[in-house]
């Protein structure tokens, strides 16, 4: 019995149909983000943070779209635990030249920075300044350059049961333990500190939102300690991946390259000073 003519003409278009179907292109697969949940202000669940933002439009330049992996663990695990164990695949916000991953061109450059109330007179600039002698209590970071710097003028001791009240005195054995940025500008907004030093992106969007005003002054060179060791306060931050991912480095390289000045805005919106690369000794 022949086949009626419709259905004789829709089964000889199937084979047709199921080739278009196979020649068209797959959608881009989502640029996997690693980030921690307790990372604020670089990235934040609810999208608040300003790499949530920077790694939208990098990944609307690869015609991608950013998909957060967060973990609740602390950023400085994310290398370890999740990029390196494939759970993600770009890290946004990491020291040029990390020697654990592949690092991208950098992105922009920043560093440490002091932050005293706008109507104080302290002078500072970098850890030379006489005006140190002058400081009598500072909030400062963990694990950072700056506590390192501050046990090279003698703030170090007297300032330690201070510095260990802002973490409720938490032991920091065995634990990864940090005075969040925000905390580090109240304590200087409500005069408790004379003056907090910190990474500038960790503390940029709450000395601008102070409704105490405050002044955020970049650290103008690198310290030394008395041994003679170089001490950097700045640096280049790029994206990184795995070592064997050279191939997205690059995608990810052409993607930095197209939308540099939409990054510089949303730098300038957090209120992370501008800096040019390089830096006096």
């Amino acid at each position: 019995m022949a086949l009626p003519l419709a259905t004789a003409a829709i089964a000889l278009s199937l084979p047709l149909s199921s080739a278009a179907l196979a020649a068209a292109p797959a959608d881009p697969p989502a640029l996997r983000v690693c980030a921690s949940k307790g990372a604020a202000p670089y990235a934040a669940v609810d999208g608040s943070g300003f790499e949530n933002r920077i790694a939208a439009i990098v990944a609307g330049a690869m015609n991608r779209k950013a998909e957060f992996v967060w973990t609740d663990k602390p950023a400085i695990f994310l290398v370890r635990d999740m990029l390196d164990k494939g759970a993600c695949d770009v890290m946004i916000g990491i020291d040029d030249g990390d020697p654990r991953v592949l690092t991208t061109t950098p992105y922009y450059r920043t560093g440490y920075a002091f932050i005293t109330r706008a109507d104080s007179d302290l002078k500072l600039t970098n850890w030379s300044d006489d005006d140190l002698a002058r400081v009598r209590r500072i909030a400062y970071q963990f694990h950072s350059p700056s506590e390192e710097m501050l046990k090279q003028t003698g703030l170090y001791e007297d300032n330690l049961i201070y510095q260990y009240s802002l973490i409720n005195f938490t032991d920091r054995r065995n634990q990864y333990t940090q005075v969040p940025g925000d905390v580090l500008v109240s304590e200087v907004a409500k005069g408790a500190a004379d003056v907090a030093v910190a990474f500038a992106p960790d503390v940029a969007r709450y000395v601008k939102a102070s409704s105490v005003p405050l002044r955020m002054t970049m650290i103008d060179r690198n310290g030394m300690t008395a041994a003679g060791k170089l001490v950097p306060q700045q640096f280049d931050q790029s994206m990184a991946v795995r070592k064997d991912d050279a191939a997205l480095r690059s995608e990810l390289d052409a993607a930095i390259a197209k939308v540099r000045p939409q990054i510089a805005a949303i730098l300038r919106e957090e209120g992370i000073p501008p800096m040019e690369p390089g830096l006096g000794q």
